[in-house]
């Protein structure tokens, strides 16, 4: 695979695959332009060494119709300002206006295309389809790590149409690629991964690929509910998962029989509804009473958590310890927060990723103060799962 670095640019047109997919208003107003943002060095870099940009994108889940609801035209005001230069806008994908505007290009300048989604040729991963797109550049850039797990036209087909000299990713992809690598195979021991969220089904695969590469998983928010169930505790009425006790079970003996430590939560700040009103009890995690549910770890748990987080030299951070949102209830993943950071100064090596980690991260400003916060949720998941994604092996071709 040819880096970023070793390709010239130079009066080559260049298409790049973005993620774009950015919430907006009922206005159609960009209202976090966080994945646009992340996009700009690698645009910048391209413009810098005399190419032209061609950016082509999805936004929301049009199922291959054109839905104005979902176009990607409220982009271009933003990427503009970001860039300092007009970007210029195409209204679909693979139309012969849409090949004479990328034609037209003069190096320095932008265009982007139309939603790839009101395909459905995009989703169904069409080879015409994706050598329609890839007539738009003469460099290919994989730049859209959120979409990465999906083999789609334009990540994962459209690099068949492109020598091996002429294709490779982006400054934000491949900066994705190494952090994940470097944290899941090539971080310095203890490795500390701290895994939450709501549901053991949605993380299990990653706990069992986890099991085979950290030291120490702690396993935080309402899966840990199912953890304890399978312990013979009594959670009251938090969330557990019945059909996934085994699966618990399973992994408790896997880690065991690893030498993995399993840090579970001790004691539960607790309320009789899932509401942000004042925590009605803290006990021990076994013993919830029967008319409550668990919303947050309490202050033993987070006194362990915090112990065995300071004492890893990689941290891999996916999913929160409680209902963050809740201002009662935030403790908990406020705490990790805090001693990723603290860990991260005193040298260790941390990853966040995952919707509810980035958005936790920003929440208690601290996305600034841990090595790498991931773009990218389901890919990042997958990656963690142990899968080989779609658009990255269409890079490096394994």
């Amino acid at each position: 695979m040819i880096e970023f670095k070793d390709l010239d640019f130079k009066g080559k047109k260049v298409l790049i695959r973005v993620d774009f997919n950015v919430p907006l208003d009922s206005g159609n107003n960009v209202t976090d332009n966080t994945r646009i943002k992340a996009s700009i060095p690698t645009i910048k870099s391209v413009l810098d060494s005399g190419g032209s940009v061609v950016l082509m994108s999805h936004l929301g889940r049009p199922k291959g119709v054109v839905d104005k609801r979902y176009s990607l035209l409220p982009v271009v005001s933003v990427l503009s300002q970001m860039l300092g230069c007009e970007v210029k806008f195409s209204n679909s994908c693979v139309d012969a206006a849409d090949f004479e505007l990328s034609a037209n290009l003069e190096p320095g300048e932008v265009l982007l295309l139309e939603n790839l989604r009101f395909y459905a040729e995009e989703e169904g991963g069409s080879e015409e389809f994706a050598k329609q797109l890839a007539k738009h550049g003469d460099i290919y850039l994989n730049d859209a790590f959120g979409t990465a797990h999906r083999a789609h036209a334009s990540t994962a087909i459209i690099s068949n149409y492109f020598e091996a000299n002429s294709k490779s990713f982006g400054l934000l992809m491949a900066s994705e690629v190494s952090s994940l690598n470097k944290a899941l195979l090539e971080g310095e021991h203890p490795v500390c991964a701290i895994i939450g969220g709501a549901k053991v089904s949605s993380k299990l695969d990653v706990l069992l690929n986890l099991i085979e590469k950290v030291d120490s998983i702690i396993i935080g928010g309402g899966m840990a509910f199912t953890f304890i169930k399978a312990l013979g505790g009594n959670v009251g009425t938090s969330l557990v998962e019945e059909d996934k006790i085994d699966a618990a079970h399973e992994i408790m003996n896997l880690a065991k029989k690893s030498g993995v430590k399993i840090v579970l939560p001790v004691d539960s700040a607790n309320n009789s509804e899932f509401a942000d009103s004042d925590i009605k009890s803290v006990t021990n995690i076994i013993s919830i009473p029967s008319d409550q549910m668990g919303l947050d770890v309490g202050p033993e748990s987070i006194r362990l958590i915090e112990e065995e987080i300071k004492s890893a030299k990689t941290i891999i951070w996916n999913g929160p310890m409680g209902v963050f949102e809740f201002e009662n209830y935030n403790k908990g993943t406020k705490a990790v927060g805090n001693a990723v950071a603290e860990a991260t100064k005193n040298g260790a090596f941390s990853l966040v990723g995952g919707g509810d980690s980035v958005a936790a991260i920003k929440k208690f400003n601290l996305e600034s103060k841990v090595s790498y916060v991931s773009t990218g949720g389901g890919a990042m998941l997958e990656f963690l799962e142990g899968i080989s994604l779609p658009g990255i092996k269409a890079i490096i071709g394994v």
